[in-house]
This record gives structure tokens, sequence and C-alpha cells, in this order.
């Protein structure tokens, strides 16, 4: 199995202890995201309740997805309580895993973190996510501008705000399945293969940060 890391660590001078950078190895679509002075890529939900995707987004989608960015953008705007950044360095993914550290630090609508995967160029997308105000890893889909839920893993699985955790998912052809700190806790077969770009997640007010983002395929 191939492995491809990305590293959202940013290793600059620029950064202090008062002082953050945007991600090098993301976009940020939805949100307000930043690498903090301690090299940990950050979402801060708090300037974002209000619902607006991030600033520049019509030059990000055309990196993203080029001539097919206004359809992007359409979506994007539907969803625009929803933070997320992709990933630059992973074009296609289909079948693997991706892994990822989180902690959760604030947020009184939610205390969110999650993978996204299977981003389409409509804007369409898969994200499983763990919810510190629900206890609960849940897996979610985004298409033609409506959220809807999918299918919900084991309940009751508290973490505390400023603990660092691992979530990883795991696809193979239509089979998905959800770890927390590898145990597994959900399992779903998809309509179809996953295939498309993949990223980080979080819900309205949360503030999370993220380390060690993997994809192995």
């Amino acid at each position: 199995m191939k492995t491809a890391v990305v590293a959202i660590a940013i290793l600059s001078l620029a950064a202090s202890a008062n002082v953050s950078v945007p991600p090098s190895h993301f976009l940020a679509i939805v949100g307000d995201w930043n690498v903090t002075s301690d090299h940990m890529l950050q979402v801060d939900g708090r300037q974002w309740i209000k619902g607006q995707p991030s600033a520049g987004l019509a030059a990000k989608a055309r990196t993203i997805y080029g001539a097919k960015h206004e359809e992007f953008i359409d979506s994007v705007k539907a969803y625009a309580y929803f933070p997320y950044a992709v990933a630059k360095d992973v074009d296609d993914f289909h079948d693997g895993e991706i892994s990822i550290r989180f902690r959760l630090l604030a947020g009184q609508l939610d205390q969110c973190a999650g993978i996204l995967f299977n981003l389409k160029t409509n804007g369409d997308y898969l994200t499983v996510r763990f919810n510190g105000k629900e206890d609960n890893l849940v897996l979610w889909t985004f298409k033609s501008g409506k959220r809807s839920f999918v299918k919900k893993g084991s309940e009751n699985v508290h973490i505390p705000l400023g603990e660092w955790h691992t979530m990883k998912i795991a696809v193979a052809g239509t089979s998905l399945h959800g770890f927390l700190d590898d145990k597994p806790l959900l399992e779903y077969t998809l309509a179809e293969p996953v295939s498309g770009k993949v990223g980080v997640w979080s819900k309205t007010d949360s503030v999370s940060q993220f380390d060690k983002y993997v994809v192995k395929r």
C-alpha cells in the first residue's frame, strides 16, 4: 500500500506566541483556519457563526476545480455553517485510510472535528465527525445543498475538552469503517465507491485543533 502523508505543521519564522499563519497544505474553503504558533491546524468557528465562506473563495475554488469552480461555489454557500479545508496534496482519494489527531477546545453550539472525503466538483461531500456535545461518531452526507444524517456510531463516547484523540476512516469499495482511538465505532455500506478530494471539517462555533493528517492509499 502506497502511503501519502500530508503534514499540516508550518515551521514559519512569522509564527510567534501570539501570531498564527494560514495553512500551507490545506485550502480553507469555509471558516477561519490557521496554523498556531505550536504548529497545529486550528479552526475557530466563533468568527463564522453567521455562515460565511472563507476569504478568496473564488480563487481557491479555481485552484481545486478549474473551470468547474462556479458550481462548486454555489454549493459551498449552502453549507456555510460547516467550516472545512481541503488537502492540497491529495488529488483523488479512492480506497485506503485517512487518519488525524484532534482535540476539541471550545464551542457553545457545537464541539466538532471531522474528516471530510468524497468531495466532488459540485460541492457534494461526505464527512465522519465526532461531536463533543453529542458524544458520538456520525457519518453525514452533504448533497445538492442539503445535509443528511446517514449513520450513527456508538453512543455516549465522552471526550473532555483539551484532550488529544485520533480519528480514522477506512474505505474499501463501498465499505466504510470509522474509528476513534483505534476502536471501531462506525460501519456503513455506501451507495457508490468513494472518489474525490479530502480534508478536515468542523461545525458552527467549534474551536478545534488538528495534527498528523495521514492518507494511505
